[in-house]
């Protein structure tokens, strides 16, 4: 299936990691890591820090899957605000959940800080305004239970938002601890660092179609015959794990994405920071190095590929329009647009680690709008696993929390 139509804005600015290695031959690894998008890239990132030998393979070109069509809002907050989580989960887990996305953002800076490289990884604000007064009183619960918590949070009434941001809203909670990256820059730049450091084992236009458990682990089938004999397995393909579950645990969702033709930097906001609504769904903003403004959102429930694509014309349409309701003074001209496919949970959560019972094939799956922080924390939790150390986030996180959420 494709993951995404029209021109996802990364594939454009970066050349394409044109790598083709299919396996042609029967291997044997510590670690098989299906999945090459940026989830992929940071599990093998962590696993080949841990000295472990792994493969990544991956049906398609490099990266080319969802990771190509993020918009990469990196942010602690998790699409079921906390106030809301707390009554599902308690308080504490809930907690550790939004912790667990701050403390993410600062661990994908250090990666990249510490291989000498840059994916366009760059610190910013991040604006959650109110859509309406039912919004406003979403925010308003909202601060007091982060502000009980010491997570990092400003409320902005009417008049300090418009002052500061122009944005007509009854008020807006910020924080100066967001960031925003280049998914696909950051994954192949992953991908190919451990490649020549660690001797990372990368297959491409390498599709599974049969795994068989075994007393050491797995072997996996490709479907041109070839054998992959692992210990573990990790599964980091995004909705398309579907097919490795004993049931599914998400929803697919269409989301669509116009970016706009470079503007003068005096016309773009306060610090450039990412801009984010509390309607469900909502539109989602962000701007590029080069002052390209990206706007997202107008999510739709996934039916079929070619009903995706079809409305892609009509999306484009509303969100300029919304962008244009908010900001009416920056002048927006749409440059390219695009429509993925992704994955949602109930309760905004991912899912990581062993489904019960199958104790050496774990999931990576970070699904819902915070996945790339998500993506960190499974490839950590899954290392600490590994190497026989306790991970609190197991329950938060885990297929074995509370079934009703799923």
């Amino acid at each position: 299936m494709d993951l995404h139509s029209g021109l996802p804005y990364w594939i454009v600015k970066n050349p394409l990691y044109d790598y083709f290695n299919p396996l042609e031959k029967d291997i044997t690894i510590d670690v098989a890591i299906i999945g090459s998008g940026i989830t992929g890239a940071l599990v093998a990132h962590e696993l080949c820090e841990a000295g472990l030998k792994c493969c990544v393979v991956d049906k398609r070109t490099l990266t080319t899957g969802s990771s190509s069509a993020s918009t990469a809002l990196l942010q602690y907050e998790i699409d079921v605000p906390l106030y809301k989580m707390a009554k599902e989960l308690g308080e504490e887990k809930a907690v550790l959940a939004y912790r667990s996305c701050l403390q993410g953002i600062t661990d994908i800076e250090k990666i990249f800080s510490d291989i000498g490289i840059n994916p366009d990884f760059e610190r910013v604000p991040s604006v959650y305004y109110a859509s309406n007064k039912q919004g406003l009183s979403l925010i308003e619960k909202e601060f007091e239970i982060r502000k009980k918590h010491n997570l990092p949070v400003t409320f902005l009434n009417s008049k300090d938002l418009k002052k500061k941001y122009d944005i007509d809203a009854p008020g807006a909670l910020m924080n100066k601890e967001s960031a925003q990256i280049d998914a696909y820059l950051a994954a192949i730049t992953l991908l190919d660092y451990h490649r020549k450091k660690d001797n990372l084992k990368v297959y491409t236009h390498t599709e599974i179609d049969q795994w068989t458990e075994t007393t050491k682990g797995y072997e996996l089938s490709t479907t041109k015959g070839k054998t992959i004999k692992c210990k573990y397995v990790v599964i980091a393909a995004g909705f398309e794990a579907g097919k490795f579950l004993p049931e599914q645990v998400m929803k697919l969702t269409s989301t669509y994405v116009i970016i706009s033709q470079p503007v003068l930097p005096e016309y773009l906001w306060y610090e450039k920071s990412l801009i984010w609504e509390t309607k469900d769904p909502y539109l989602y903003i962000r701007t590029t190095n080069k002052n390209r403004i990206m706007v997202g959102g107008e999510d739709e429930e996934f039916k079929d590929p070619v009903k995706r694509d079809d409305l892609l014309r009509e999306k484009t349409v509303i969100l300029e329009k919304k962008f244009k309701k908010l900001f009416p003074k920056i002048p927006f001209v749409t440059d390219m647009s695009w429509c993925g496919t992704f994955s949602s949970t109930k309760d905004g959560l991912p899912y990581i680690g062993t489904w019960p019972g199958k104790d050496r094939m774990f999931f990576a799956l970070g699904y819902g709008g915070n996945g790339i922080t998500f993506s960190i924390n499974a490839a950590q939790m899954i290392r600490n696993k590994l190497e026989g150390k306790t991970d609190p986030r197991e329950a938060v996180f885990g297929f074995e929390r509370d079934s009703k959420t799923r």
